[in-house]
């Protein structure tokens, strides 16, 4: 991609295709660095920045730089329209909300960036959809029934793209992958404090290559799953 941003399209194509977005919460900037580079060399392009990173807006600026386009970053723990603004300038390619904030979701659509706005009932994950979000953070889903709540809001919501997020870890992704979901929020699951605190990121690389392994391996059963119901036709 070069230097030049990604397109929405292609920020879509790229989550789902990896189909893990990794959440970083870290206590420092040098922190939040090296989960970001930890992911990375385990085969995940894609980190979430949240607004609890000391100094957040300004990581989201100097990664966006460094990583030339190679590296998907967005913004997380996104609560209003202001914070919206601050990480899109700082060049975030995408926003994520813990909850359902119309504004941001608007002000992420007039400036041509995904949005990954957070739901958790039906209601509000139609309202979410309808309001212009391109993938449905689902969350805190682990809490409130993991897969099971995934394959249930699938029911009626087919066309929904949901991001399970909050009870995802390296048993149940595999899980909420076979019951719907189009990719997967993981947070201290894959990037986990004490590997940052130690100063461990190969701790963090091996979780990225499972977390991959695993998405893979449930996209691989669906597959032939949907290959042998077709031949009993």
């Amino acid at each position: 991609m070069g230097a030049q941003e990604m397109d929405k399209q292609k920020v879509r194509e790229r989550i789902i295709e990896i189909g893990v977005v990794p959440v970083v919460r870290a206590s420092s900037p040098r922190e939040a660095r090296m989960a970001a580079d930890a992911v990375c060399q385990g085969g995940i392009p894609i980190v979430e920045i949240t607004m609890t990173v000391p100094g957040a807006v300004e990581v989201i600026r100097e990664m966006t730089k460094s990583s030339a386009g190679e590296v998907l970053i967005g913004a997380g723990t996104v609560l209003n329209a202001e914070a919206a603004k601050r990480c899109l300038d700082a060049g975030a390619q995408f926003l994520v909300s813990p909850g359902l904030n119309l504004q941001v979701v608007q002000l992420a659509a007039s400036e041509g960036k995904l949005m990954m706005a957070g739901a958790l009932t039906p209601t509000e994950v139609i309202t979410a959809w309808e309001g212009g979000s391109d993938f449905v953070k689902v969350f805190p889903c682990g809490q409130v029934g993991g897969a099971k709540y995934i394959k249930a809001l699938k029911g009626p919501l087919p066309q929904v793209p949901l991001v399970p997020t909050g009870g995802v870890n390296l048993t149940t992704a595999g899980e909420f992958i076979e019951a719907g979901a189009a990719a997967l929020g993981v947070g201290g699951e894959l990037v986990q404090a004490d590997a940052l605190k130690s100063g461990q990121p190969e701790i963090i690389v091996e979780h990225a290559r499972k977390f991959l392994a695993a998405v893979k391996e449930a996209r691989a059963r669906m597959a032939s799953a949907t290959v042998a119901a077709k031949g009993r036709h």
